[in-house]
């Protein structure tokens, strides 16, 4: 598990700490830095597979720019020379710096400085040499990490880092009417192959008491569904005219006759394949343990995303082998979060004046709790009125 995130002259983030739980919220403004803080952990992820490229980033659900738009260039500030990044886990750490001129941009960007220790030894320690002195676009940690034992915590923590993906769905790909852009196991970073996705789950419910439970208890959220399915063929259910997955998605609507009663992802309600896209990755064994999901709560009821957020994390604490952080702006999403537990966080990012992204984790405090029990009031109004931040100036 990562403990800690230090990012400094990355768009928005300057001098920024974050102490991560196992699920970790994002509540704040539009344009206050969220997905900042999801890209600059996919930069590190990036690095700690040895390259920062566009091909590398975008896999990981970054959006390419150019290093002018990467790098803090705030009016008050002096523009920082290097974008560093730290992270910290048990018993090991990784910590880089990067370049990529301004004037002259290359196609990946140069580590300036990589650290990688693993309890009390130091792995890799490389400062600003020479460049004939290595290739400065490669990563060593990346090579060095290959020789590590399987156990060793740095070589399990640059394992999570690598693997770590931004999953932005969007309800084409979900449909499976579009082709994903980058695809993922258990699916793909725009949510292709959710039928797929959704068929493993299905086979592991039958030998796995713990999926079969959680797969009823996103059918419970459905009013209009009485069950689902995947299958090879679709001739009698799409149109010709409509481009398709190999295997796709079948919903039985509970209201209508028998007959007539199939439907698949490309007619069913877009809010059922959101809340099937979040259970493939919280419940699926093929899920990376380190991913974030950026607006989990869109096309959702309120009432059904604050449920699904609640189920959402037990699942990711009853498992305990994933770590996921998730942006939101449906204030329902709040209420399905159980604040009096360690594991599970809220944070608040709102700009100060100087633009920096800044961060607070929301606890209930006395004075909220009794704020609240005082006009009998959820989190989620306690939030709409600006009492825990992350609200925008309108």
């Amino acid at each position: 598990m990562i403990n800690t995130i230090n990012i400094d002259g990355f768009k928005s983030l300057r001098n920024f700490e974050m102490e991560l739980g196992l699920v970790n919220v994002l509540i704040g403004a539009n344009g206050s830095g969220k997905s900042n803080i999801l890209e600059a952990i996919g930069v590190l992820s990036a690095a700690a597979s040895g390259r920062v490229d566009d091909e590398s980033l975008m896999r990981r659900g970054v959006r390419p720019g150019l290093p002018s738009l990467y790098k803090s260039s705030f009016k008050a500030d002096r523009t920082p020379p290097h974008i560093t990044m730290e992270v910290n886990a048990p018993e090991s750490s990784y910590r880089i710096s990067l370049l990529n001129p301004l004037q002259d941009p290359r196609p990946a960007w140069e580590f300036k400085t990589e650290h990688l220790a693993s309890k009390t030894s130091t792995i890799v320690s490389r400062g600003v040499r020479r460049k004939n002195d290595y290739d400065p676009a490669l990563g060593l940690a990346a090579l060095k990490a290959v020789e590590l034992d399987k156990q060793d915590p740095a070589g399990r923590l640059l394992n999570t880092l690598q693997d770590y993906a931004i999953y932005s769905p969007h309800t084409a790909a979900l449909r499976g009417i579009v082709p994903d852009p980058q695809t993922r196991e258990p699916v793909g970073l725009s949510g292709g192959g959710l039928a797929a996705a959704m068929h493993e789950l299905q086979a592991l419910a039958v030998i796995d008491d713990r999926v079969e439970e959680a797969l009823e208890d996103v059918l419970s959220c459905m009013d209009w569904v009485e069950g689902f399915d995947t299958s090879l063929s679709a001739s009698q259910l799409l149109s010709p005219s409509v481009p398709r997955s190999k295997r796709i998605l079948r919903f039985t609507d509970r209201y209508m006759i028998k007959e007539r009663n199939k439907l698949t992802a490309y007619d069913a309600s877009e809010g059922s394949l959101y809340a099937l896209f979040a259970a493939a990755l919280t419940l699926s064994p093929s899920s990376p343990s380190f991913l974030a999901i950026d607006n989990l709560d869109h096309a959702l009821n309120p009432r059904m995303v604050r449920e699904l957020t609640r189920m959402l994390c037990e699942w990711v604490l009853e498992a305990n082998r994933q770590q996921i952080i998730f942006t939101a702006h449906n204030p329902a999403v709040v209420d399905g979060l159980d604040l009096d537990n360690e594991n599970i966080r809220l944070f608040a990012v709102d700009r100060n004046s100087m633009g920096h992204s800044l961060v607070s984790r929301i606890e209930i405090t006395r004075e909220l709790s009794d704020l609240a029990a005082k006009n009998d009031w959820p989190l989620s109004r306690l939030w709409m009125m600006g009492h825990i931040g992350g609200v925008p100036n309108v």
